[in-house]
């Protein structure tokens, strides 16, 4: 194999419930950091407390990006948290213009 790399990954549907030892071990993150994740609002699990907290797979393209943006580019919590926000509605917006350019100007804004 000359230079060849081989990467395996898992696709994770939006749907799936991830836990809270799951989700910090597949983002390589401690348990303090995602209960500070969940305090500023960008990640919402379910259950009451971090040992019972269910997460869905969306949770997991979040957190990911948060964890990114705090490493590579050095921000706060609270920036990264606005950051990721502005990431999401530039795709939406990207995503209502092509229903526009298409035509097809049935698909509601949410």
């Amino acid at each position: 194999m000359s230079g060849e790399t081989i990467v395996q990954g898992v696709v994770i549907e939006a749907s799936v419930d991830i836990g809270t030892e799951e989700l910090c071990r597949a983002c390589a993150v401690r348990e303090e950091w995602l209960v500070a994740l969940v305090a500023e609002g960008v990640v919402e699990p379910r259950g009451g407390s971090p040992e019972a907290w269910r997460f869905s797979g969306d949770s997991l393209r979040r957190v990911r990006i948060v964890r990114r943006l705090q490493s590579d580019l050095g921000i706060n919590l609270a920036g990264a948290a606005l950051a990721l926000e502005l990431i999401e509605e530039n795709a939406r917006l990207r995503r209502r213009l092509q229903v526009i350019k298409r035509g097809d100007d049935e698909e509601p804004y949410p």
